[in-house]
C-alpha cells in the first residue's frame, strides 16, 4: 500500500460501514471468533515475532500478549449480547405516554495506532473493542517492532473481513497520512509527545480520541510492609519486558526506616530472578533498538548503583539496575524511564510521599505497599492516577471489569472489557412517544391553567 492509497482505503471502509454489515450481533461474533482462531492457530509465529523484536521470554509473551488478548476476546464474545442491549431509563411524567432508552451504536470508521513495547497486545486489545462495538477499523502497528507488525499484516487479513478491518504498515509518513483523514475515533497508545500530535490532527476533524499514554508511575513503600513480598513484586513488575511497560514502577519512594532493607531485598531478588549474569538469562528481554538503549544509558550515572549498571549495545542489553541516593532533580527523574532502571528515593512520611507525587504530572498508575489499611486509603484518597494497585504492581489491568486508562498527562479515555465496547460506541438517547393520545398541554396557547400544570409536573 502506498501513501496515495490511504484516502481510498478510508473511503472504502466508510462505504462498508454505511452498508450496515458491521452492525449485527452475528457479524461481530464472527469477527471475534475469527480473531480468536487467528491468534490460536498462529500463536507460535506471533511469539517468535515478539522474540525477534524484544527478545521477549516465551512465558512473558504468552501471558502479557497472547493469553491477555484471548481473554479479552472471550469476555467480549460471552457478554456482547448484553452490552448491545438498549438500556431503559426512567421517563418523567411530562413526557408521557412514552418510553426512553439508551441505544448503543457504532461510531463508524476508527483508527488504532499501536506502540512497540507490547506490539501484539496493544494492537489487538483495542481492535476487540472496535469489533465488538460494530465498527470498521484500521490497525497501524508500530514500525519499530517490525517483526510483529509484519506478522499482524500477514495473518489478520486472512481471517477478518477485509472490507471492514485492515492493517496498514509503515512509519511516520504512513501515520501522518492516516491522521490527515477523517475518522470517527482515534485510539492511540504511546508517549505524550506523539499523543499531542495525534490530538492536534484529530482536532481538525473534531474526531474524539482515546490517548493511552504513560508517565512516571510511583511505587510507595510504607514502613509497615511485608518487605520480602514487596521486593519480589516490585522487581518483577519493573523488569518484566526489560522495564518497557507503560505501567512499570518508574521510581520507588521508600520510608526511611525500611529504605536500606528494601534495597538489599530487591538486589537479592534480581539475582534470584536473573542470576549473576542477567545477559545470559532466558527470562530477561532486550531494549527494542540502539536508539532507545542510548537514551537510557546516561541514566545509569544518576545515582549510586545497588545492582546492575552493565550494558552491551551489540545485544541491546541493559542489566536490571537499581539506583539509590537519586536526586529528585536528576535526569532519570524527569521523564518516564521506559527501561530497566529503577531509582529509589528515601521519604520520611506518607505525607511527604503524597506531596512528592502531587508535585508531578498525574501518572498512569500508582502502587502503594503497606499492611496498614488507613495508609493504603490515605495514599489513594490524596493522589490522582489512572489506576492503582495495593500491595502489588500493575495487575489491576488484568481485571476486565476495571477500565484501564490515564488521567491528565497520562492520557484520556479507558478500555478493557466492557469499557472497550463503550469507548468505540455512541450512547444515543432515544425517547419514543405514543401517538395514541396527544395532550394539548405543551402547545400554545399557553393558558394560566397549562402553566400551572406544567410547573406542577416539572
Amino acid at each position: 500500500m502506498t501513501l496515495d492509497d490511504i484516502p481510498a482505503l478510508v473511503q472504502d471502509l466508510r462505504r462498508s460501514f454505511r452498508s450496515g454489515r458491521t452492525r449485527s450481533w452475528e457479524w461481530r461474533q464472527r469477527q471475534l471468533e475469527a480473531l480468536q482462531r487467528c491468534i490460536e492457530e498462529h500463536q507460535d509465529e506471533f511469539t517468535a515475532a515478539l522474540a525477534t523484536d524484544l527478545s521477549k521470554p516465551p512465558l512473558e509473551a504468552f501471558g502479557a500478549e497472547i493469553a491477555f488478548n484471548l481473554g479479552e476476546i472471550e469476555e467480549a464474545r460471552r457478554k456482547l449480547r448484553d452490552w448491545m442491549k438498549p438500556e431503559p431509563v426512567h421517563t418523567p411524567l411530562i413526557t408521557q405516554p412514552g418510553s426512553s432508552w439508551i441505544h448503543k451504536e457504532p461510531l463508524g470508521v476508527v483508527l488504532i495506532i499501536a506502540p512497540w513495547n507490547y506490539p501484539f497486545q496493544l494492537a489487538i486489545s483495542p481492535l476487540v473493542g472496535a469489533i465488538a462495538a460494530g465498527n470498521c477499523a484500521i490497525v497501524k502497528p508500530s514500525e519499530v517492532s517490525s517483526a510483529t507488525s509484519a506478522a499482524l499484516a500477514r495473518w489478520l487479513p486472512q481471517y477478518l473481513d477485509r472490507d471492514c478491518l485492515r492493517v496498514v504498515e509503515g512509519g511516520v509518513p504512513e501515520t501522518t497520512a492516516l491522521l490527515a483523514e477523517k475518522f470517527d475515533h482515534i485510539f492511540y497508545t504511546g508517549n505524550g509527545t506523539v499523543g499531542r500530535i495525534v490530538m492536534t490532527a484529530a482536532a481538525k476533524h473534531l474526531t474524539p480520541v482515546t490517548l493511552e499514554l504513560g508517565g512516571k508511575s510511583p511505587c510507595i513503600v510504607d514502613k509497615q510492609v511485608d518487605l520480602p513480598t514487596a521486593a519480589k513484586r516490585i522487581v518483577w513488575g519493573k523488569f518484566f519486558n526489560a522495564g518497557q511497560t507503560c505501567v512499570a514502577p518508574d521510581y520507588v519512594l521508600a520510608h526511611e526506616s525500611i529504605h536500606d532493607a528494601l534495597l538489599s531485598e530487591m538486589a537479592a531478588v534480581v539475582r534470584a530472578f536473573y542470576g549473576s549474569d542477567p545477559k545470559s538469562s532466558p527470562d530477561y528481554a532486550r531494549i527494542v533498538n540502539i536508539r532507545h538503549l542510548r537514551r537510557l544509558t546516561p541514566f545509569l550515572q544518576d545515582g549510586k548503583l545497588v545492582t546492575g549498571g552493565q550494558f552491551d549495545e551489540a545485544e541491546r542489553f541493559i542489566a536490571p539496575t537499581i539506583l539509590r541516593d537519586v536526586s529528585p532533580d536528576a535526569p532519570v527523574m524527569a521523564d518516564e524511564i521506559f527501561g530497566p532502571i529503577l531509582p529509589v528515593l528515601k521519604i520520611g512520611s506518607m505525607d511527604e510521599a503524597v506531596s512528592f507525587v502531587n508535585d508531578r504530572p498525574k501518572p498512569l498508575a500508582l502502587y502503594v505497599f503497606s499492611s496498614n489499611e488507613w495508609t493504603q486509603h490515605f495514599v489513594l484518597d490524596r493522589t490522582s492516577s489512572g489506576g492503582a494497585t495495593i500491595n502489588h504492581v500493575w495487575l489491576h489491568l488484568a481485571v476486565p471489569e476495571l477500565p484501564f486508562g490515564g488521567v491528565g498527562d497520562s492520557g484520556m479515555g479507558a478500555y478493557h472489557g466492557r469499557a472497550s465496547f463503550e469507548t468505540f460506541s455512541h450512547r444515543k438517547s432515544v425517547l419514543s412517544k405514543s401517538t395514541a393520545i396527544d395532550p394539548p398541554l405543551l402547545y400554545p396557547p399557553y393558558t394560566k391553567m397549562k402553566a400551572k400544570l406544567i410547573k406542577h409536573l416539572l
